[in-house]
């Protein structure tokens, strides 16, 4: 074994965590990159602490790292630091405080206006960009990037949250920060110093026999494992001061009617994706 892998028994303790004493999954190899995986959390709470210099880069450099989908990098970020800029994105999600206490958040982009203008330059047609499989792929690459940065951020001892809901008003979000057309904000991570203070345990996810299947898709004992998660989630929330509300809950209440994005799709095509 390498000597930078070592017996996972050590950290029982962020599996179960992770996935509750009942549901633990075996003990694997482990190294320092896993174990920072193991102890994500989402912060929504930050000290008024600047990054050091260069940050950005060495989280941009780590985000461009990441696999893109025939080497199209069909993403950017606008890094915002502006407090008026991120009071409007703070508004646009539901008015989220830690978008205006972190130092900065990475607005991640699905860009397309790039490969454009460099079809323009070549008086190339783009018929391809205007195929629903070209935003599905700038997305995925958005988001395989994002994760690299969120990782490099922990590695860094530094918190991150994503924030999806910048999507509740896209053209708002491309106004504040002068996004041309062919672009749009697929989500936002806020990055910056925890508030030990307000700082979250480690959330409890589904067990691994709900979502894990070897050769064929074939859930076994879902509904009893969804109960077993129902409890664990519950009881996390109320250590936290939240509602105790289940995962089966969330599931029916988010999606059992609308979320206020039934407008979506026009959005998007007022922001020139045809999504064909």
């Amino acid at each position: 074994m390498p000597d930078n892998i070592s017996p996972g028994v050590a950290d029982q303790s962020l599996l179960s965590a992770r996935y509750g004493a009942a549901d633990v999954p075996a003990a694997g190899p482990i190294n320092d990159v896993i174990r920072t995986m193991f102890e994500h959390r989402s912060v929504r709470g930050y000290l008024p602490t600047a990054l050091p210099e260069g940050t950005i880069e060495t989280l941009m450099a780590a985000a461009q790292s990441a696999a893109t989908s025939s080497n199209m990098q069909y993403w950017s970020v606008v890094a915002v630091s502006d407090p008026a800029i991120k009071d409007i994105m703070a508004n646009v999600a539901s008015n989220q405080q830690h978008i205006r206490e972190c130092p900065v958040l990475l607005v991640f982009l699905a860009d397309q206006s790039r490969l454009k203008r460099v079809l323009d330059g070549a008086g190339k047609p783009m018929p391809t960009l205007d195929y629903q499989e070209a935003f599905t792929v700038s997305a995925i690459d958005a988001a395989l990037a994002a994760q690299n940065a969120t990782l490099a951020a922990e590695s860094l001892g530094l918190g991150t949250v994503y924030i999806g809901a910048l999507r509740n008003d896209p053209e708002r979000v491309a106004a504040a920060i002068g996004l041309p057309p062919h672009v749009m904000a697929v989500f936002g991570l806020c990055v910056g110093y925890a508030d030990p203070a307000r700082l979250s345990e480690i959330k409890p996810r589904l067990p691994q026999g709900t979502v894990l299947f070897h050769d064929r898709y074939a859930p076994a004992d879902e509904a009893a494992q969804i109960a077993r998660y129902d409890g664990e989630l519950s009881a996390f929330s109320k250590r936290q001061g939240m509602d105790s509300d289940t995962w089966s809950g969330r599931v029916i209440a988010r999606l059992s009617g609308g979320n206020g994005r039934e407008a979506m799709r026009a959005a998007m095509r007022r922001l020139g994706f045809e999504l064909k």
